[in-house]
C-alpha cells in the first residue's frame, strides 16, 4: 500500500498532466502558455520531464481565473482542488506581497 503522501504527489502529478493536454486543445491557450512559460513548442516535452514543471503548469492555470473555470468545469473539479494539487507538488511558490 502506497503511503497518503505518494498517492498525494501521483493524483497531483496526474491532474497537472491532464491541465496541460487541457491546455494544448487549444491553441489560442497553449500560445499563451508558451508565451508565459518562455517554452518553445518543440521543448515542451523536454520541459515536461524537469522537475517543477508540472507545479508551473497548474500555477499558470491558478493565474488566470477563465482558464482554471474552464478546466474545473471540464474536469469537473472544484478550482480548490486545483490549488490544492499545486501544493502537494510542492517546490517554489510565489507569495503574494501584502501591504
Amino acid at each position: 500500500m502506497k503511503a497518503p503522501a505518494t498517492e498525494s504527489l501521483e493524483a497531483a502529478e496526474t491532474l497537472a498532466i491532464q491541465a496541460l493536454a487541457f491546455i494544448a486543445e487549444e491553441p489560442e491557450r497553449l500560445g499563451a502558455f508558451l508565451a508565459a512559460s518562455g517554452i518553445g513548442p518543440d521543448a515542451i516535452r523536454d520541459a515536461a520531464r524537469e522537475p517543477g514543471f508540472l507545479g508551473g503548469v497548474l500555477d499558470h492555470m491558478l493565474g488566470n481565473e477563465s482558464l482554471l473555470v474552464a478546466f474545473a468545469d471540464s474536469a469537473g473539479l472544484n478550482p480548490t482542488s486545483i490549488a490544492r494539487a499545486r501544493r502537494s507538488l510542492g517546490g517554489k511558490q510565489w507569495e503574494r506581497d501584502i501591504p
